[in-house]
């Protein structure tokens, strides 16, 4: 068989640069707005947890994940990691560009480091990418960003945030967190529950909302505190469906 001639390999370099990427932005505008209806059954973060267990031999490992709308968790829940992760939720449109700032400041002094993800950020990886700090997948998480905030409400995203979020190891959204930890279902959950289930997002493997130690503990007072500055509960009410 013949080699490709240079102007053939031209044609295809050009179709390759100039078609993938316009397939890549329809597919993923569909896959974003297809969302803003149908319950994801799975997230990406989680078929890598999977893949880690399996790699690690984990065999007894089992994901919990189940799916309930925001009328059937605790409206503490969602106001709770709001008030722990992103003050801002309502406002902004996907990135709170001044906790950017500071994450990068306290980061270059040698500081713990410390993120500056909004919630919409937080959807866009978990539930679509894989975990890493790589320019590649940054660059991809502010365009689902994007795109998850023109094409969702702001109910939504909270709504799929509070269901695929990790509370404990394998243990995925509101209502498996609800049983697996505290022996209720998710609308049942109590301010106190809710509050210290935020508090261990940044290391839900880490710290446990059953057994909480002190810094989740101070976390979650903190937490409740914030809330009440927000005008607790109904804070939620504001934000369009």
């Amino acid at each position: 068989m013949n080699a490709p001639r240079p102007r053939q390999r031209i044609r295809w370099l050009r179709w390759l640069f100039l078609w993938l990427p316009l397939l890549f932005v329809l597919v993923s505008v569909l896959q974003v707005l297809s969302l803003r209806w149908l319950n994801p059954p799975t997230s990406a973060f989680m078929l890598e947890r999977k893949v880690a267990a399996l790699r690690d031999g984990e065999h007894d490992f089992r994901l919990h994940y189940r799916w309930r709308s925001l009328d059937e968790i605790s409206r503490w829940l969602p106001v709770s990691v709001i008030a722990s992760e992103d003050q801002k939720f309502l406002t902004h449109h996907g990135f709170d560009f001044q906790a950017i700032d500071k994450a990068i400041d306290r980061n270059s002094e040698g500081k713990p480091i410390h993120g500056g993800s909004t919630i919409s950020q937080q959807v866009a990886k978990n539930l679509f990418l894989w975990g890493g700090r790589n320019y590649v997948r940054k660059g991809l998480e502010a365009w689902y960003t994007v795109l998850i905030e023109h094409l969702w409400s702001k109910q939504r995203i909270i709504e799929v945030y509070v269901n695929i979020a990790e509370f404990g190891n394998g243990i995925y959204g509101a209502d498996a967190a609800a049983h697996d930890l505290f022996g209720t279902t998710a609308a049942r959950l109590a301010p106190s529950q809710c509050a210290r289930l935020a508090a261990v997002l940044p290391n839900p493997r880490h710290w446990s909302a059953s057994a909480p130690n002190a810094y989740v503990l101070r976390h979650a007072a903190w937490i409740q505190h914030q809330i009440a500055q927000l005008g607790g509960p109904d804070y939620l009410r504001s934000a369009p469906r």
